[in-house]
């Protein structure tokens, strides 16, 4: 398909960004921390869609969310500091102002010590046995909890969290080594040999997040409260530290450089946890899940790093590298043999974050399903590079080649990305014309249109939707729902994100810098509306079939965020529905027909239900006997819905032709799509979608007969 000749927003906002209305400043400050205070206020000010007032009651929220981010649970500060910190609640706005970090500092260096106060205490306590006897409870409602008055006070609270942590650890133990002593002649623990193992697990749990705690530095909390200023301004605007940003940056095209493996540290060491399929280190063979990285050497050095101990960020800084270069990797093998190897680094794709698709048989009849994890795209080279829209064409043009009747798109958890993107998959669809209209503050609504009048499927086509649908799945979702192109089927609502973020990188501010890559700032510069004129913010897209699923009781849309923009309309564009299908509503009243009386359907809605109830239940008891009355209550309750993992549809799944033969070699790929395959036969929404497809097809069929037969 030739390229969308589409204006591209977000070119548009960074040139825009950095034109002369933000040259005429300088930022020299030779302190980092009070530079970035500058520069990012400075950017949002003049760059942000709705900027917000930097006031007393803007330095009241900032106070209040830097605090939360820091000690949510309330385990570290005690009344006396937040009193202490409370000068501070009104004068955030005039140190921002005044590049101060005054507030930042003090909390910091409170943090530091009361961190080092629990962990000192919360070990201690760990040294003695609880009493799962006692008739006691823990009330789980952090966000209500006071803070603690006294060192007496906070000591119960973490006895109380640490017995919290470990009765399941002693529930095991009892439970587990009696069942087991009947086939292995074991005597069960004691109760007392339990409770001293379950407190030996919770220690080494505890221990562990110790050292992680540990390894964060004075920057990274730093960055948490940039983050607490810069998130007032809306849910997604967001500062990335340079760490961040490089996270960002292969989240949104699913490509990284370097060996292919996930990492993780414990105990002070750095150990492979998994490695990606197709990756240079998976190609070796010589890497497995389970070695340890002791030390890593560079192809022009002679000695190695010693990597024990060290920040697993910056292990990874070692260990990553640019494509065609090569890193030595002394390892710990699991079998205890110490060896060293070479791995050549390469570009690795993260094949989970890509479409994937499959071909349904469903009786005579041949459907497609295309699985949408996210809108992806590589900034830096969207010709040539994968990107959402060019890997969806693909599928579509080998499902057709397989004899597809109708398509699914999967967009369920589908949190969006590239706004170029929908725009040209949604052109696959259509003839031509408007996809999404874009506005920037205060000025003109711009419409992106397809301008290609190629059409990829003209056949029956379902989208799929939750409430974690979002952004570029809004726009997609409400642009074929406008059209009458698509029938939507999901939640009563999608997620509710109807604005656009850009990504702008601060060096470019900053002249002569010596002081290192100061990061990126994604900050919304523009709302986008439907082509019908409504916003799909906060209200979402609103599906054709609604469906009850697992998310329906829960709240986790953009409404239930903090400081999200409000709703709004604009003229709607000029655009003529789609004509292909007949009885395009009464399909609708059939699917929702047959969805009412479903009885999968039902059974989700009744757990979704209890899953709120459960959630809400914030007193829970630390008493033993009581803990597993409870235990078996929630057992009994959940009986019922196993149920749910025992449904099975009807239709048949396999890969198309070129996956099969990939398969073939990729044993890790075969077990990936297996596993997925799986889950579409227990899945009651791609069933459902599927039936809607056979409909939407059968009316095609007699409305082009029809149309034969008045010729």
């Amino acid at each position: 398909m030739m390229m969308k000749n589409i204006k591209i927003v977000l070119l548009i906002s960074v040139i825009a960004i950095s034109s002369c209305s933000f040259t005429n400043k300088t930022f020299n400050d030779p302190d980092k921390d009070k530079l970035l205070i500058d520069l990012i206020t400075y950017v949002l000010e003049r760059g942000h869609y709705n900027p917000k007032t930097i006031n007393d009651d803007f330095s009241k929220h900032v106070f209040d969310h830097y605090i939360e981010s820091v000690d949510p649970l309330k385990r570290y500060f005690y009344a006396s500091d937040i009193k202490e910190f409370e000068k501070y609640r009104n004068k955030i706005d005039d140190q921002i102002i005044d590049r101060e970090i005054t507030f930042f500092n003090v909390v910091y260096s409170r943090l530091m010590r009361r961190m080092e106060d629990a962990k000192e205490m919360s070990l201690k306590i760990l040294e003695q046995p609880f009493d799962f006897d006692k008739d006691e409870m823990i009330n789980v409602d952090y966000e209500n909890r006071k803070y603690a008055r006294s060192k007496k006070e906070m000591k119960n609270r973490w006895r109380k969290q640490l017995k919290f942590s470990t009765i399941g650890y002693y529930d095991d133990k009892l439970t587990v080594t009696e069942n087991d002593s009947i086939a292995t002649d074991k005597k069960p623990l004691s109760k007392k040999e339990a409770e001293i193992e379950a407190r030996k697990k919770t220690k080494e749990n505890l221990t562990e997040l110790y050292d992680i705690m540990g390894d964060l530095q004075r920057k990274d909390y730093f960055t948490n409260y940039i983050n607490a200023i810069v998130e007032e301004f809306d849910p997604h605007t967001y500062y990335f530290a340079p760490r961040d940003k490089e996270r960002f940056d292969q989240n949104m095209s699913g490509k990284l450089e370097g060996i292919g493996a996930r990492l993780q540290k414990k105990n002070d060491e750095i150990k492979i946890m998994s490695l990606i399929s197709g990756g240079p280190a998976w190609r070796g063979q010589e890497l497995e899940v389970g070695d340890v990285i002791a030390a890593v050497r560079q192809e022009d050095e002679q000695e190695a790093t010693n990597i024990l101990g060290m920040r697993i960020d910056d292990a990874v800084k070692l260990i990553k590298g640019p494509k065609g270069t090569t890193v030595f990797l002394t390892l710990k093998k699991v079998d205890g043999s110490i060896v060293e190897i070479s791995i050549v680094r390469d570009v690795v794709e993260l094949e989970e974050t890509y479409a994937k698709s499959v071909l349904i048989d469903k009786g005579n009849r041949k459907f497609g399903l295309i699985n949408l994890p996210k809108f992806y795209v590589d900034f830096k080279d969207y010709k040539e590079s994968r990107n959402a829209a060019s890997d969806v064409k693909k599928e579509i043009i080998r499902l057709k080649k397989q004899g597809m009747e109708g398509l699914v798109i999967d967009l369920r958890s589908n949190g969006g990305g590239s706004l170029q993107t929908v725009v040209d998959m949604a052109g696959l669809f259509i003839k031509d014309g408007p996809i999404v209209q874009v506005k920037s503050s205060e000025k003109k609504a711009e419409v992106l249109n397809d301008k290609d009048k190629s059409i990829i499927w003209e056949g029956p086509l379902v989208i799929l939707v939750n409430e974690l649908s979002a952004s570029a799945s809004e726009i997609l979702a409400a642009a074929l729902q406008d059209y009458k192109r698509a029938i939507i089927i999901g939640s009563k609502q999608t997620y509710g994100k109807g604005t656009v973020q850009n990504v702008v990188d601060l060096n470019r501010f900053v002249r002569n810098n010596s002081m290192g890559d100061v990061g990126a700032l994604k900050l919304t510069t523009q709302k986008f509306y439907r082509i019908n004129g409504g916003s799909t913010q906060l209200e979402g897209v609103k599906s054709d079939v609604v469906v009850v699923d697992r998310y329906s009781f829960i709240d986790v849309g953009e409404k239930d965020q903090d400081n999200p923009l409000p709703w709004d309309k604009i003229k709607k564009a000029n655009y003529t529905p789609w004509n292909g299908f007949i009885n395009y509503q009464e399909t609708i009243r059939n699917s929702a027909a047959r969805m009412q009386d479903n009885a999968q359907l039902k059974l989700i809605e009744e757990q979704a239900r209890w899953y709120k109830t459960q959630s809400d239940e914030n007193d829970l008891s630390l008493k033993y006997t009581d803990y597993v009355a409870e235990y078996k209550r929630i057992e009994t309750v959940s009986e019922k819905f196993k149920a749910l993992k025992e449904y099975k549809n009807n239709l048949k799944v396999a890969s198309l032709p070129y996956e099969q033969e990939q398969m073939k070699k990729d044993s890790i790929l075969s077990k990936k799509r297996t596993t997925w395959y799986k889950y579409i036969t227990q899945d009651v929404y791609i069933d459902e979608a599927v039936n809607v497809l056979e409909d939407l097809q059968l009316n095609t069929i007699r409305n082009k007969r029809k149309v034969a037969f008045k010729k």
